[in-house]
């Protein structure tokens, strides 16, 4: 046993997954409780995640933002969700943070995602986008499947379930793309 391993985090919250769900984004895991913004998905002030929806969705990157509270707000991110069919999971179950932070480089996932119960328990997803390189060669590992392209759909399937695998480009702010274009390849996963 290696004492100077950093200890194991398992995920905080269970899955969101909405009624008929078609949907499946898939991030890598949560950063640290102190990065919070709100105890859900994508919940870090400065990931781009929900701007980008609201961009899509609401043509506003500020519609899913509740600048009196500093925080995005959860109710009107549940309700777009729901009427939308998108649910929400990470690739990562269980992780060790090799420098302390939520960086997907060093992140150890210690143990994956169970994909293939996720769709038993859901079998209308018919799309699964993952938002980061690491989130994406979880999933094509799970698929037996070459990591695709960012923006190129490719057919795979896991425990029984077929789907389209998308893989988009990471809505951390460490990545160098701008928002508006980060926007522009999202909005093809919905055909807008």
């Amino acid at each position: 046993m290696n004492d100077n391993l950093p200890p194991i985090e398992r995920h905080p919250w269970p899955p969101y997954v909405p009624d008929g769900a078609r949907y499946l984004f898939l991030g890598t895991f949560p950063p640290q409780p102190i990065r919070w913004s709100m105890p859900f998905f994508y919940p870090n002030r400065t990931n781009d995640y929900w701007r980008v929806m609201g961009i899509i969705f609401y043509q506003d990157r500020d519609a899913l933002w509740d600048s009196g509270a500093g925080r995005f707000d959860l109710d009107a991110i549940k309700a777009l969700l729901d009427r939308e069919y998108i649910a929400l999971w990470d690739t990562g179950m269980a992780v060790r943070r090799l420098k302390g932070n939520a960086s997907d480089k060093y992140l150890e996932i210690v143990e994956p995602i169970d994909l293939a119960r996720l769709l038993d328990g859901c079998p209308t997803i018919t799309t699964v986008v993952t938002t980061g390189e690491k989130a994406t060669g979880i999933i094509a590992a799970l698929a037996g499947v070459d990591v695709p392209a960012i923006g190129i759909p490719v057919d795979c399937m896991v425990g029984g379930h077929p789907f389209k695998l998308w893989r988009m480009p990471s809505t951390s702010r460490a990545y160098p793309l701008a928002l508006e274009k980060k926007a522009e390849a999202y909005r093809k996963v919905f055909g807008r």
